[in-house]
């Protein structure tokens, strides 16, 4: 059967989700071009245009110049530019372009979520169990954020939905007992994937990343392989502090993959491609809304489009 509606509905919500992002570079694209002609003028303008959607000075400079190779001084209408400039940008982001894959040889197939408070990682972690479930995989939750009741009462809500039992004990508990009697009780009900929530920390925080570590560690106790894939949730109305993020949570944690949410609620979105320039981890969903179909595996061309207005 074709999933081709499935694939325009998801770009129509991309669309919609990335519309500040968009927006605010075609506004600038519009006035940069009143005369068409990409000279020196326009190119600098196309790259402060970029930097205001989040790519950083560097990469957007570096953008700009792959945009205007072979192009300068000719005449360029603004509609064409966005697809050449899409095309720059999902050059960049294709490496990234990685699907979340559960190993089966690994059961179960432990899935550490970690980012700093108010990223969504309880929600996306219900998200993720709910794909799971639908391609056939038995999954188990754990509520590893001890610190927030709320959390705990919303993955137990998660696991209503999905049908996944939730291991978890009440508020103020060690988050790193908890993980190991998850992963114990996942191996004796022959769960195919764990998923383990974890407490909301500041990069900057180095007793809260030093819990991290220790979740780790106790888990390896148990399973030498564990966790099998390390998903850091990042909040794209942070913009460039997303940055220095994944790189304190790759200094305290072996990081596999990248989740961005929240690109509906910024104008910044470009912030995901300057991610994939700099660190090349696999992005492997974005999300553009609360529900449940608006988590979605990444697609660099798609992204890319969306991102510039380009359709």
């Amino acid at each position: 059967m074709s999933d081709a509606p499935e694939k325009t509905g998801f770009f129509a919500r991309l669309k919609a989700g990335l519309a500040k992002s968009a927006t605010s570079l075609s506004e600038n694209l519009t006035g940069i071009f009143t005369k068409q002609k990409l000279d020196a003028e326009t190119v600098r303008y196309l790259e402060d245009a970029l930097v205001r959607v989040d790519l950083g000075t560097d990469l957007a400079r570096r953008v700009t110049q792959d945009v205007a190779k072979h192009r300068y001084d000719q005449y360029i209408a603004p509609y064409d530019l966005k697809f050449i400039l899409a095309d720059a940008l999902a050059k960049i982001l294709k490496p990234s372009e990685k699907p979340f894959h559960v190993e089966r040889s690994h059961k179960p197939f432990v899935v550490l979520v970690a980012g700093v408070n108010g990223t969504g990682k309880t929600t996306t972690i219900g998200k993720i169990a709910d794909r799971l479930r639908k391609d056939g995989f038995v999954c188990m939750l754990a509520a590893g954020d001890t610190f927030r009741a709320a959390a705990i009462e919303q993955l137990q809500v998660w696991g209503e939905r999905t049908g996944s039992d939730v291991v978890a004990r009440a508020a103020g508990a060690d988050a790193a007992g908890l993980a190991y009697d998850a992963l114990v009780r996942a191996r004796e009900t022959k769960a195919d994937v764990l998923l383990i929530d974890t407490a909301g920390r500041l990069q900057n925080k180095a007793g809260l990343m030093a819990e991290l570590e220790k979740i780790v560690r106790v888990m390896r106790k148990v399973d030498a392989t564990a966790p099998h894939a390390v998903l850091l949730v990042l909040d794209a109305t942070t913009g460039q502090n997303a940055l220095s993020q994944v790189e304190a949570f790759k200094a305290a944690v072996p990081l596999t993959g990248l989740v961005m949410t929240k690109l509906d609620g910024t104008a910044r979105g470009g912030i995901l491609v300057a991610l994939a320039d700099k660190f090349g981890l696999p992005v492997h969903f974005i999300g553009v809304g609360e529900a449940v179909s608006d988590l979605q595996p990444f697609n660099a061309q798609a992204f890319a489009n969306a991102l510039t207005g380009a359709s």
